[in-house]
């Protein structure tokens, strides 16, 4: 079956590279029909097959030891140390993939960036304590800010989300690229647990990131642990928050964090750069010509779920409880949220539609909605325990005329 990874290496290599169809099937070592349908599908495959271990794993371990001595030493030698007996192939691999951790760096180099080639993303968490609603304030570490810079360009975009789970990091990364209006080559991230990290002598991506990636057709790169220097534009860029937007500024809440960050960006994508020698604004249009197309199908993104709603009509996203009319208690619905808004819909028809709360551990009614669940316990009530009419008894005037010591003489006499 066709991992994830192959799906969108498949996406990749025709959107980006224009592969030919036959070409990538020799590359990748799959039948014609296979890329075809890779190319057809939507989606990425349902199921992924687990990755099995290699007959390198066990003499990994001395391989690293006599790279970190000598660096440069040829496979071959190395399988004469280790007494490989094993296809030689096999080992070269494995050391091709591990060298370059060894290898030292070269302070000659200088990094030039293509036009549309590579972005940089990274989250950022300025140190301010920001109000969230319902007398909460969220601290610096709770406060991620998925920021995204061009390496051609250094145009730079940026969003404060709720959380740094992959519902909301992958909705705000995408929420990024649309703003953008195109997708860059090539997506460097620094090892965030949603993303992926880095394993093994490569980059190891999640099958959310996957799936992602192959839906935009582009790649994602993983930087290496402890190399900073792969980027350091996205880290210049942090400092650069730091002392230019938030000196002097105060926030009443999160939507006036991010208006102020988007008019702030605005502003400084005018500026010149001196690494560039213009501003951003005069690069920008030659960068996204250079870029590939947004896909005609987004990429699935957000909270998606399906359960029965219980007795109490209420569904929790993110430790916060919200109403759903309860005219659908038992029925199954369909839960979709993002970054702003969060519905529940039944056979198609929506029975939430709330605006997600920053705030935590919060209950959102919809008034409508208690109002109808207030008329149901009525009407259930009515249905279970009617109330019985009272029989009043009628009692006979003469008991009122003994009572009072009135005869039939007295009535005579009165008549």
């Amino acid at each position: 079956m066709l991992s994830v990874e192959d799906w969108a290496e498949i996406r990749r290599l025709r959107r980006s590279e224009r592969m030919p169809i036959k070409m990538i099937a020799r590359v990748l070592g799959i039948s014609k029909n296979t890329v075809k349908a890779a190319l057809a599908s939507d989606g990425p495959p349902r199921y992924q097959r687990a990755r099995k271990g290699s007959i390198v794993d066990a003499v990994e371990p001395r391989i690293r030891e006599l790279l970190q001595a000598y660096p440069t030493m040829p496979a071959t030698v190395i399988a004469e140390r280790i007494g490989w007996t094993r296809s030689v192939r096999v080992l070269r691999d494995r050391v091709a993939e591990l060298r370059p951790v060894y290898l030292p760096p070269d302070p000659a180099s200088r990094t030039s960036y293509v036009a549309g080639e590579i972005a940089q993303c990274d989250l950022w968490f300025p140190p301010i304590q920001l109000p969230v609603g319902f007398g909460q304030v969220r601290k610096p570490t709770q406060l991620p800010v998925l920021t995204m810079v061009l390496g051609y360009s250094r145009w730079l975009l940026a969003m404060l989300l709720q959380t740094r789970k992959t519902e909301d990091l992958f909705a705000g990364w995408w929420r990024l690229i649309e703003r953008l209006g195109a997708v860059p080559r090539v997506l460097v991230w620094d090892g965030e647990g949603a993303i992926g990290r880095w394993r093994g002598g490569r980059s190891e991506l999640t099958a959310e990131c996957q799936a992602f990636r192959g839906t935009l057709g582009a790649k994602v790169v993983i930087c290496r642990p402890a190399d900073p220097e792969a980027k350091g534009l996205i880290e210049r860029t942090h400092d650069y928050l730091e002392r230019s937007f938030l000196p002097g500024r105060t926030f009443a809440s999160p939507a006036d964090f991010n208006a102020q960050l988007g008019d702030w960006l605005a502003v400084v994508s005018t500026r010149p750069r001196r690494a560039l020698g213009c501003a951003p604004t005069e690069r920008i249009a030659a960068d996204k010509q250079a870029m590939l197309r947004l896909p005609p199908v987004a990429p699935a993104t957000g909270w998606r779920a399906s359960t029965r709603l219980a007795r109490d009509h209420y569904i929790r996203l993110d430790s916060n409880d919200y109403s759903v009319h309860p005219a659908v208690i038992g029925r199954r619905i369909e839960i979709i949220a993002d970054l702003d808004q969060v519905r529940a819909l039944c056979d198609g028809k929506v029975v939430a539609d709330h605006e997600r709360v920053w705030a935590w551990h919060q209950t959102i009614s919809n008034p409508e909605h208690v109002d109808a669940a207030k008329a149901l316990r009525r009407n259930r009530i009515g249905l279970l325990h009617p109330t019985p009419v009272p029989e009043v008894e009628v009692r006979c005037l003469d008991d009122y005329d003994t009572a009072l010591g009135v005869t039939d003489a007295h009535k005579g006499g009165v008549a």
